[in-house]
């Protein structure tokens, strides 16, 4: 087995987490039909918006300004309205730190080089540098809206692993989305599905010693 150089998490459902553990915008659809109520939408209007705007989002294609104007436009409501539901909305996609694993992931440095691979948002970086101060936890960052290509696209991993000076093969991806997982490892990575921290860490040191044995 190749020695391991790098470890990459993901951020959602890994180091983010809702208050069931889990991936934070799993409550999303909850947080939407409330707010079609509040503005007096119809059911699925706001979803439907949101949609049709969410894959330009997640690589990038539009700016968070023309995100907001077109989301307003769509749905007809006043901007100081989506102002408020935007805030609420990036409160939820943030959720709150895995403290554990992320205690966890600092640990792995300096004898590995880390990185986080995310499927974003357009604004994420800002938002989850001031909240969590992400930069600081790991050598890189990679994000889909920063480049135009998202998971389970084997560029973004190829791509991450090239910004750390290592090979596919040298590297350990740990993911909350078994789809993601796959992607990984069909460019060579050493996948490992994360279901809950004692399993995601086991599996990472096994793995971490079989490559250095």
């Amino acid at each position: 087995m190749p020695t391991v150089r790098a470890v990459v998490f993901d951020i959602g459902g890994v180091l983010e987490v809702g208050a069931n553990g889990r991936e934070p915008t799993s409550a999303s659809a909850t947080m939407v039909a409330a707010w079609e109520s509040r503005l007096s939408l119809l059911q699925g209007e706001l979803s439907d918006a949101l949609d049709v705007l969410y894959e330009r989002g997640l690589l990038g294609t539009i700016t968070e300004e023309e995100w907001h104007e077109r989301l307003c436009a769509q749905i007809g409501v006043e901007r100081r309205h989506l102002d408020v539901f935007v805030e609420e909305s990036w409160d939820l996609y943030l959720g709150q730190l895995n403290q554990e694993l992320a205690t966890y992931f600092r640990s792995l440095r300096p004898v590995h080089s880390t990185a986080l691979l995310s499927n974003s948002f357009v604004g994420a970086r800002g938002r989850e540098k001031a909240r969590y101060d992400f930069d600081a936890m790991t050598d890189l960052i990679v994000y889909s809206h920063e480049e135009g290509v998202a998971k389970p696209d084997p560029r973004i991993y190829v791509t991450t692993a090239e910004r750390l000076g290592v090979l596919p093969t040298e590297t350990l991806f740990l993911d909350d989305v078994e789809e993601y997982v796959e992607g990984a490892r069909a460019t060579g990575m050493h996948g490992v599905l994360f279901r809950d921290n004692a399993q995601a860490m086991r599996e990472i040191d096994v793995l971490l010693r079989s490559a250095r044995s």
